[in-house]
C-alpha cells in the first residue's frame, strides 16, 4: 500500500516546480570521503582491450561483438587500458577522482570459468588496484558486467542453469582472497535487470537468447521463461557471494559488498488511477523484482499473479538467504520514462516479462535508437526515485554508479550537453542528501570513451575523448572534465556562471 500512495502522493507534485541543486553548490557542501566518493567508471570489456593477450579467453560479450551484433564493433583493443591503466589513473588523478568504479574479466583471471587461475590476469588486476590505492583513489569492483565466461555458456548454458550458482561464488573467492585486502566495495552483477531483459527476453544484448515475437534474430532461448531464470539464479549467485564474504572474509577485510541494478524514475502519463497503478507495476517488475528479495525474501505480489508458474519460488533456505544480502545497492540512472497503462498485453496467449508488466514506456525525447543522441535532462527524476528508495524500502545505502550524457562519437570537445548535465543531476544528489538520502557516493559514467554495450564506437559517454584511429589511442579531456575537476578541487559551480566557465574552460581546452 505504501508503494501506491507515494506515486498518488506524487501525482499531485507540479515536476516542473521541483527546484533542483540551487543555483550553485561546491565538493564542500557533500559529506567528504571516506563516507561520500565522486568518481567514474568502465567495465573490464569496454576498455581493457587485449582480449586475446596473456591468456584471457572469451566471454559471451567477444561472442555477441564478433557476431557483427554492434555496428561490426568490437573490444578486442577498446581503450587498451590493459596496457595503458598507469597513463589512465594519471588522468583520474588529474581530475581529481576520489573513486573509480571498474570490473574484474572473469576470463581473464579465471579464462575457463572455473579451475586454474590466470597469473598473468591476477598480476594485471593487482597492479591495476595498487597504481590506484597509492594514487589515493579508492577501487570500487564489479565481479560480472555482462561477460561471463563463454565455456560456462557453452557447457551448461551459463545463468540458465544453477550450476552458475556454485561456479560463480568460487571465482569471486578467487577475487576477495587475492584483491580484498585493498578492495573494500564489492558489486557482484552489474544492471542485473537489464542483463536479464537484453540478453534472454529482447535478444539485443549477450548471450542473445529470445524467441518470437518478443525478440529479434534470435536462433535460441524462451522469453517467456528464460528471463525469470536467469534472474532467480543471479540472485540465489549474488546471495552465495554475501555469504561467502561476510562469512570468510568481511571481519577482516571491513569491505562491503552490494549489487547493482538500471533504474528509470517511472511517471505515470497521466493523471489517471490506472496509470498510477501502471507506474507502480512498472516499479515492482523493473526494481522490486530484485530489491523485494534482498529486503523481504520473496518476489512482488503483482509478479506472482502476472506470471505466474513462470516466476521460480524460493524454498524457505533461500529466501533467508537472500534477504539482507547487502551492504548497499548500486544504481544507474540516465533518464525517466512515462507510463501509461496497456491491460490488453495482459489478454496475449503467449506472454514475456513485457506483456507480464503490462504497461506502454514512453521515453520522452529519446528515439528507440539512441545512438547519438542526447538524454534529456530531468534531475529531479533522480531525487525523486532516491525519496522512492527511502520511503519504500527503509532507505538503504545507495551508490550512483553510472550516470551520464551520450554524445556522438567526434562531437565537439566542448561538451556542452554533458557539463549541463553533471550540473543538474550533481545538484540534485545534494538535494536528495539534504533531505535525507543514504547516498553514499556519486560515479560519472563513463571515465573515457569506451566500446559502448548498446552502439559500439558510434557513441560516447567519457570524460575524455579517445581517438580510436589513432594508433596509439589518444585520450583528450573534454569541457565535461575540465567542469568535473573544477568541481572537484572545491571550487563553487554555478548556473548563472555557466557563460564564463564555458569561456574559461573552452580557452583552457585549446590550450593543452
Amino acid at each position: 500500500m505504501v508503494r501506491l500512495c507515494f506515486f498518488s502522493v506524487f501525482l499531485l507534485i507540479n515536476l516542473g516546480a521541483v527546484i533542483v541543486g540551487g543555483d550553485g553548490f561546491s565538493r564542500d557542501e557533500f559529506p567528504p570521503p571516506p563516507g561520500f566518493v565522486f568518481g567514474s567508471g568502465t567495465s573490464a570489456y569496454q576498455v581493457e582491450g587485449a582480449a586475446d593477450k596473456d591468456g584471457r579467453a572469451p566471454s559471451i560479450w567477444d561472442t555477441f561483438a564478433h557476431s557483427g551484433k554492434m555496428h561490426g564493433d568490437n573490444g578486442d583493443i577498446a581503450c587498451d587500458e590493459y596496457h595503458r591503466y598507469k597513463e589512465d589513473v594519471q588522468l583520474m588523478v588529474d581530475t581529481g577522482l576520489e573513486a573509480y568504479r571498474f570490473s574484474i574479466s572473469w576470463s581473464r583471471l579465471i579464462p575457463n570459468g572455473r579451475g586454474p587461475v590466470n597469473l598473468k590476469g591476477l598480476q594485471y588486476y593487482n597492479n591495476l588496484i595498487n597504481e590506484l590505492i597509492s594514487n589515493g583513489i579508492q577501487p570500487h569492483v564489479t565481479l560480472h558486467h555482462s561477460d561471463l565466461p563463454q565455456a560456462l555458456e557453452d557447457e551448461y548454458g551459463g545463468w540458465l542453469n544453477r550450476k552458475i550458482v556454485k561456479d560463480f561464488t568460487a571465482y569471486v573467492d578467487v577475487c576477495f582472497r587475492n584483491f580484498g585486502d585493498r578492495v573494500s566495495h564489492w558489486t557482484t552483477v552489474n544492471e542485473a535487470n537489464v542483463f536479464v531483459l537484453g540478453g534472454y527476453d529482447g535478444g539485443y544484448l549477450p548471450p542473445q537468447h529470445c524467441s518470437s515475437p518478443f525478440g529479434v534474430n534470435c536462433t535460441r532461448g524462451n522469453s517467456t521463461t528464460e528471463p525469470y531464470l536467469a534472474a532467480h539464479h543471479i540472485l540465489l549467485a549474488h546471495a552465495s557471494a554475501a555469504i561467502l564474504y561476510k562469512e570468510k572474509y568481511q571481519d577482516k577485510q571491513h569491505g562491503f559488498i552490494g549489487i547493482n541494478l538500471f533504474a528509470y524514475w517511472i511517471v505515470p502519463l497521466t493523471n489517471t488511477t490506472e496509470d498510477a497503478i501502471a507506474s507502480q507495476r512498472a516499479m515492482d517488475f523493473m526494481i522490486g523484482w530484485y530489491v523485494d528479495p534482498l529486503m523481504y525474501g520473496d518476489y512482488p505480489d503483482v509478479m506472482k499473479r502476472n506470471a505466474g508458474t513462470r516466476l521460480p519460488t524460493f524454498t524457505n533456505l533461500e529466501s533467508n538467504q537472500v534477504k539482507g544480502s547487502f551492504d548497499f545497492l548500486g544504481l544507474n540512472y540516465y533518464v525517466t520514462v512515462h507510463v501509461k497503462d496497456d491491460p490488453s498485453k495482459l489478454e496475449m496467449e503467449v506472454r514475456n516479462f513485457d506483456a507480464d508488466m503490462a504497461v506502454d514506456l514512453r521515453l520522452a525525447d529519446i528515439q528507440k535508437d539512441t545512438s547519438g543522441s542526447e538524454f534529456p535532462i530531468t534531475p529531479w527524476g533522480l531525487q525523486a526515485l532516491l525519496e522512492y528508495f527511502k520511503q519504500v524500502y527503509g532507505n538503504p545505502p545507495i551508490y550512483i554508479y553510472e550516470n551520464g550524457q551520450q554524445t556522438p562519437r567526434n562531437s565537439s570537445l566542448e561538451d556542452w550537453p554533458r557539463v549541463k548535465y553533471l550540473h543538474g543531476y550533481i545538484g540534485a544528489l545534494l538535494d536528495a542528501l539534504r533531505n535525507g538520502s543514504n547516498t553514499r557516493g556519486y560515479f560519472q559514467w563513463s571515465f573515457l570513451d569506451v566500446f559502448e554495450m548498446l552502439d559500439g564506437y558510434e557513441s560516447g559517454f567519457g570524460l575524455y575523448h579517445v581517438d580510436f584511429n589513432d594508433p596509439d589511442l589518444k585520450r583528450q579531456p573534454k569541457l565535461s572534465a575540465h567542469w568535473y575537476k573544477h568541481f572537484l578541487k572545491s571550487k563553487g559551480v554555478s548556473s548563472h556562471g555557466f557563460i564564463q566557465l564555458e569561456k574559461n574552460l573552452s580557452a583552457l581546452s585549446h590550450t593543452r
